[in-house]
């Protein structure tokens, strides 16, 4: 006998008969409760339509998602549906014609019993393609109980809420389980994102181990992975945010299926990227079956946010299908004079001319207006005893501008089942422009603020600039499968190729201080005259606009196999190799021809090499060792270029698939270096000059958990023990621990969702705690940022209207209002001690959200 429980995936109301008790569901407000009402009567229970969505699949698997879709409990043996397959159905169906759809060539028939229990029973005459088969004389076996699951085979259905994903295209460009991966890769699915109403990746990426934002505030997607600094995002496995020049542009939630974070270089199949790790944002893609929702959100500081989603087949044989996703937000901020004015617009199209062809195109669109937000400032070796919401800038602030376009291609072409081509493209266009009144460099480098000697401004100055990169990436990949002596091999055979050019303008004087700007820390005042703005930002004789002008290409070619031995043993080798040209100009009115920009061109091997093995299905040892190569853009303040930056890791952990496989956890070693290592040069009147500070290490203890550990609970959390110091420097800085690093941190989100108990069914709470060491604010360890502790929580409810869904869900940030610092920034436009950035003090959110 096996029971397993029932699961309300799609929000719809079990059927019962005459007498039973029915669920009215009553959503008011933004927390729902439920009353007992009389109910309807058999035959409109069973006729009812409602909406299916269940793959051809094994039949218990089948049994299980229609149980979990219309909360009906089957009654069956376990050897009455053995070795037996559905060919699924999808559709608004009557139960009794979503049943006769399932069993279909089974030979199976079915009785409806007492409550919402349906018994199947062996038929002398396979079920009919259109009439219910209910043999009054049928011979009732042993049974067993099954009332759905929270398992779904579809990490894309939009109806998934599983925390676990159980593939990952991010380490091997192939879709292989990660627990045949010998490597850490750690998703955030869109499950969680949705229960934590995350609108950026910045948020989302707290779920996992070593990840830390750099900076919080303003409109960075840089991140430090496992102690190092990584400034580029991909997108579907290519760059999508270019050489980083500039604020960059948000990359928003709403079109996101999950993000993926490859721990460690990743270098030998994407090329140029950091040695902590790779994050890629996997897009939500057309579906044939009909899904649309829309979602508004409104909370603390003025936020108010409305989402979509609207997915269909376009024509009948369903080989074109569209996609249409998008947000628009308005919001203000718990800092002073900030806000955000944002219009995202995901438009997308799949044509699959036949079952081994799919092509689709992509638009990704987003347009804001912002202020762009300089932080706070420490005093001694602490963040300013002073409120978290002053700002130092200026109402009076010019409105800054940001815009993103993406636009995407791909090709897969399967020649038989087991040799594929795949072919993407991806053309990024960014532009933003920004003024800002800032710190002066030259005086916050000398003299720290210090009330104690009497000091209790700062001086400032205004500075503006502009930023246009365009990105163009491709690339084409060869998986195949075959056997060789016996041995099972996955091979990929791949090149790619990336251009990016990225012009920088920048006005105004970047060191030193404008008369009459100083500010008192504690009693500011506010509102600077707009000719401050004119004189500060006129373009003088003497050079006072700069230009710079940046060019990259980069070929790369790879190879990777994926060895399997006995089913237990599976080892990973490949390599990559690199061509790169860089190029940086820069100089007063700079106009040079590209040709004439000062270059230089590096090349490289980088190879990788893991294996793995799993001793039984639900545990698996792994090793790797890997290396990065990337290309330094950067220039000293003298204009020389910076070598190459090279990473290499030594990685050993233990993978596990816990509660019927329904929780993954990863619990992994690292020891990592990078040469070549940059910083920002502040002394240096060029905004963007650079100092190479030499080697750095990074090794620790990761732990990463996600899924389920009953049909009720839903986890994911992590913890992290780093260990990150410069190991080789030229100015005195061995020994000292990296930026923004915390030697401990982690983060637990736990979800109850009750299943069992049917006038609450479709009530959820949740809990989650984000934590994080004491971290030192700068290189040059000059002060640190104190440790915290977030809490999180939410409640949600979802009750059923006809054939749609409706689900409220009120959530709270920071819970206990702490006063807390996320990060500094030490590779924006002041050092990390006028940068601080806080976390913003107990946040609501309240939401409604209709899916039909």
């Amino acid at each position: 006998m096996r029971k397993s429980k029932t699961s309300f995936k799609t929000g719809k109301p079990k059927n019962k008969p005459s007498s039973e008790l029915l669920v009215l569901p009553l959503c008011v407000g933004l927390l729902a409760l439920t009353l007992p009402l009389a109910s309807q009567a058999d035959s409109a229970a069973v006729s009812h339509n409602q909406r299916f969505n269940i793959a051809p699949q094994p039949l218990y698997s089948a049994l299980n998602r229609l149980a979990e879709q219309s909360g009906v409990q089957f009654v069956y043996s376990a050897e009455m549906v053995k070795g037996l397959d559905s060919p699924g159905v999808s559709g608004n169906y009557s139960l009794s014609a979503a049943l006769t759809k399932l069993l279909a060539g089974s030979g199976l028939g079915y009785q409806l019993g007492k409550g919402n229990t349906v018994t199947l029973q062996k038929m002398l005459i396979p079920v009919a393609a259109t009439t219910p088969a209910q043999p009054p004389s049928a011979t009732v076996l042993p049974t067993v109980k099954v009332m759905g699951s929270l398992a779904n085979d579809d990490p894309n259905d939009p109806y998934n809420q599983d925390y676990k994903i159980a593939n990952s295209m991010s380490a091997t460009k192939t879709d292989t389980p990660i627990m045949e991966t010998p490597v850490s890769i750690q998703v955030v699915p869109k499950s969680v994102m949705s229960d934590q109403k995350t609108t950026t990746i910045k948020d989302a990426l707290e779920n996992v181990s070593s990840v830390r934002p750099q900076s919080s505030l303003g409109l960075s997607n840089a991140f430090i992975t496992r102690g190092f600094r990584n400034g580029r995002v991909f997108r579907n496995g290519l760059v999508a945010n270019g050489l980083g020049i500039g604020e960059g542009a948000q990359f928003d939630s709403a079109n996101l299926e999950r993000i993926e974070v490859l721990k460690g270089p990743a270098a030998v199949l994407f090329g140029r990227i950091e040695p902590g790790g790779l994050v890629n944002l996997v897009t939500k893609k057309p579906r044939t079956e009909p899904f649309y929702s829309v979602e508004q959100r409104f909370g603390s500081y003025d936020f108010y946010r409305t989402e979509w989603d609207a997915t269909n087949a376009v024509n009948k044989d369903k080989s074109l299908s569209y996609r249409f996703t998008g947000a628009y937000q308005n919001n203000k901020s718990f800092r002073d004079f900030n806000f955000n004015d944002r219009i995202v617009v995901n438009p997308s199209l799949t044509w699959r001319p036949s079952d081994a062809t799919e092509m689709s195109l992509e638009v990704d669109a987003l347009h804001e207006d912002y202020q762009v937000d300089r932080g706070l400032f420490a005093i001694g070796n602490r963040p300013a005893p002073i409120p978290v919401s002053r700002s130092f800038i200026d109402p009076n602030d010019p409105v800054d501008t940001n815009s993103k376009v993406n636009l995407g291609f791909n090709l897969s072409h399967a020649f038989n089942d087991n040799w594929t081509l795949r072919n993407r493209f991806l053309a990024s266009f960014i532009h933003d422009k920004n003024t800002s009144v800032k710190p002066a460099n030259g005086f916050t480098v000398e003299q720290f603020l210090d009330p104690s000697t009497g000091n209790r401004t700062y001086s400032r100055n205004i500075f503006s600039q502009t930023s246009d990169n365009e990105t163009y990436s491709t690339n084409l990949d060869l998986a195949g499968k075959f056997k060789l002596g016996g041995v099972s091999h996955q091979t990929l055979i791949g090149m790619d190729y990336l251009r990016a050019v990225g012009n920088y303008d920048f006005y105004g004087n970047y060191m030193d201080p404008v008369t009459g700007l100083d500010i008192d820390i504690y009693n500011p005042t506010y509102g600077i005259d707009p000719s401050y703005y004119a004189t500060a930002l006129a373009t003088p004789s003497d050079g006072g606009i700069n230009h710079y002008i940046f060019r990259d290409n980069w070929y790369g070619a790879y190879f990777q196999d994926h060895i399997t031995l006995w089913e237990k043993v599976h080892i990973l080798g490949g390599g990559r190799y690199d061509w790169a040209t860089t190029g940086v100009g820069t100089g007063t009115n700079f106009t040079g021809a590209e040709a004439a920009l000062p270059s230089r061109q590096d090349e490289g091997f980088s190879p990788r090499v893991g294996i793995l093995y799993q001793p039984w299905q639900w545990a698996s040892l792994y090793g790797n060792w890997t290396t990065s190569f990337g290309a330094n853009n950067g220039v000293t303040d003298s204009g020389a270029t910076i070598n190459p930056e090279i990473g290499e890791q030594f990685e050993a952990g233990l993978k596990t698939e816990l509660f019927a496989k329904r929780l993954t956890t990863t619990l992994a070693y690292y020891h990592l270096t990078k040469a070549n290592l940059m910083t920002r040069d502040f002394k240096s009147a060029d905004p963007l000059a650079v100092a190479a500070i030499g080697e750095a290490r990074s090794q620790g203890i990761e732990l990463d958990m996600s899924g389920q550990i009953t049909d009720e609970v839903s986890v994911i959390g992590n913890y992290a023990f780093t260990d990150a110091r410069i190991t080789k420097d030229y100015s005195g800085l061995q020994g000292n621990r990296l930026n923004n690093v915390p030697e401990h941190s982690g983060s637990l989100w736990l979800k109850y969702e009750i299943r069992h108990y049917m006038p609450l069914n479709g009530l959820s709470f949740g809990l989650g705690v984000f934590a994080a060491g004491e971290r030192e604010g700068d290189n040059d360890n000059t002060f640190v940022l104190p440790g915290y502790a977030r809490l999180d929580a939410f409640t949600s409810y979802a009750c059923q209207l006809g054939d749609a869904r409706l689900i409220t869900q009120f959530n709270i940030r920071n819970l206990l209002d702490k006063t807390y610092y996320e990060s500094t920034d030490p590779f924006q436009n002041a050092p990390p001690r006028v940068g601080i950035y806080p976390g913003a003090p107990l946040t609501a959110m309240g939401s409604v959200r209709l899916e039909f």
